[in-house]
């Protein structure tokens, strides 16, 4: 991989500019949805639902103890937008469902399960102070990662209101760093952290340090599936149990306050069942 590198000053024009030109050589295939919402409480909560063209079942990724595989080795260069040193690369994901959507690789090939590391972290807050969105993490199979290959995941806000993600309207306001508090308004086991002013120095460490504080505070074994979201200002952690209910599946995304369904009915389904309730049945449960 031979990006250049990026610097926070050049991520986003970066990103609109590959873009563009992967659109138009066909290299990035965007996945037609509608767009729907269900309200709950302050929250609006996006559930889009998949076009027909994109009804086709996703390959599921291999066991964990199958041979090395790392399907990021040759990215389709029309999707790079640069290298984020010293040791990830940063590429548009092929075929996104939101727009906008940024992979953050490990350049060396390690388990998507694997612990979160300094380096995940200090690349992550170069990537943050580029594009102030959300970032989410899928640790295994079971949290709704799709790959083997280790990365993170940036997308742009997702609002409404300017919001990096529509569960910000339900979240408590938080204390500094290392006050882990749990809010009251989300009925599924999780734990929130806020990170101080993105200003301060070291926002890559600060993030390390949350992300243990949290994983120590959850009681979370080095296997333990579970989803990560990260803004400049806080982060969360939910443990997960199972990767779907009632056929839905939920990622990172879904904790964020934006589901992915199959079909119109399944989309009735979360609307009628509610989707803190869903993200309920696949968390490790509450008392």
């Amino acid at each position: 991989m031979n990006a250049a590198p990026l610097t926070p000053e050049t991520l986003w024009p970066r990103t609109l500019e590959v873009t563009r030109q992967a659109l138009a050589t066909g290299a990035l295939q965007p996945i037609a949805t509608e767009a729907r919402t269900v309200t709950v409480a302050d929250a609006t909560f996006q559930v889009r639902v998949l076009g027909r063209v994109a009804l086709k079942e996703r390959p599921r990724p291999a066991p964990t103890g199958a041979a090395q595989f790392n399907p990021f080795a040759q990215p389709e260069p029309d999707l790079v937008l640069g290298d984020v040193a010293p040791s990830h690369v940063c590429l548009l994901n092929k075929f996104n469902v939101v727009e906008h959507h940024l992979l953050l690789v490990t350049r060396d090939f390690e388990f998507q399960d694997a612990l979160l590391t300094a380096g995940d972290f200090d690349a992550l807050a170069t990537c943050l102070e580029g594009l102030d969105g959300l970032a989410f993490y899928n640790a295994g199979e079971i949290a709704g990662a799709s790959q083997r290959h280790k990365h993170l995941q940036l997308v742009s806000p997702l609002g409404p209101g300017g919001l990096r993600a529509p569960v910000e309207a339900l979240l408590p306001e938080l204390l500094g760093p290392g006050r882990v508090v749990a809010a009251a308004t989300l009925p599924f086991l999780h734990l929130l952290v806020g990170l101080g002013p993105w200003g301060t120095p070291a926002p890559g460490a600060r993030m390390l340090a949350a992300y243990r504080l949290l994983r120590d505070a959850l009681g979370l074994g080095t296997a333990s599936p579970y989803n990560l979201l990260v803004t400049r200002d806080w982060m969360m952690l939910v443990p997960r149990s199972r990767a779907e209910h009632l056929g839905v599946n939920v990622n990172g995304l879904g904790f964020a306050g934006s589901l992915l369904v199959r079909t119109p009915e399944q989309f009735d389904t979360v609307a009628a069942l509610g989707p803190l309730e869903l993200l309920r049945q696949v968390t490790g449960l509450l008392p």
